[in-house]
């Protein structure tokens, strides 16, 4: 199994593997040239992002600055909005559906690390030892700015997180949730 596999995988992998630098550095190198493209530059901005993402749904919108690790994990359906200053760490799949609202400083992580202190480094390769699990956002989700996603968490249709939330666990279809940790407040049945 190569670290890509790993990697996709939900398994500990080495970050320094020759295949995911490579492809660490594409996709550095992509995000820069879109962030200094002028917003104002379409057919460009979207040519990048086509070239960046592993899918990009119809009418996507994206503010600069966007901050990505690899950028091809990421995959967008149609009709979806990123606001300025997000930041995907995209180690494993991030899946966004159909009409989802990203605002601004939203943090969505893939990427975690052993809790056990001596046991983050590998003593075969000098970077962390890391594995990632997968994020969702389903159809019609809006989250709110600032809010923090952790990884492995699946976010329903139809639901709102609140400003400033971390969302540290599954959160259900047609809902509104906010707070750290994010918690349903209530139905969202608009």
């Amino acid at each position: 199994m190569t670290e890509y596999e790993k990697m996709l995988n939900g398994f500990f992998y080495n970050g320094d593997d020759p295949q995911l630098m490579k492809m660490w550095y594409k996709g550095k190198r992509l995000i820069h040239l879109f962030n200094q493209l002028p917003a104002d530059c379409l057919e460009e901005r979207y040519f990048l992002l086509s070239q960046l993402l592993g899918k990009t749904g119809k009418n996507l919108w994206i503010v600069s600055p966007f901050f990505v690790d690899y950028g091809s994990n990421i995959y967008f359906g149609d009709n979806c909005e990123v606001n300025m200053n997000c930041t995907f760490l995209d180690d494993n799949k991030i899946t966004i559906g159909n009409n989802v609202l990203i605002a601004p400083n939203v943090q969505i992580y893939t990427a975690t690390h052993p809790l056990n202190g001596r046991m983050r480094f590998d003593k075969t390769h000098s970077t962390v030892k890391t594995r990632a699990l997968p994020v969702s956002i389903r159809d019609n989700s809006w989250i709110g700015g600032g809010t923090i996603i952790l990884p492995g968490v699946t976010i329903g249709e139809n639901v709102v997180i609140g400003a400033g939330s971390v969302v540290t666990k599954n959160i259900p279809d047609n809902t509104i949730a906010c707070g750290n940790p994010c918690c349903v407040i209530r139905i969202n049945a608009e």
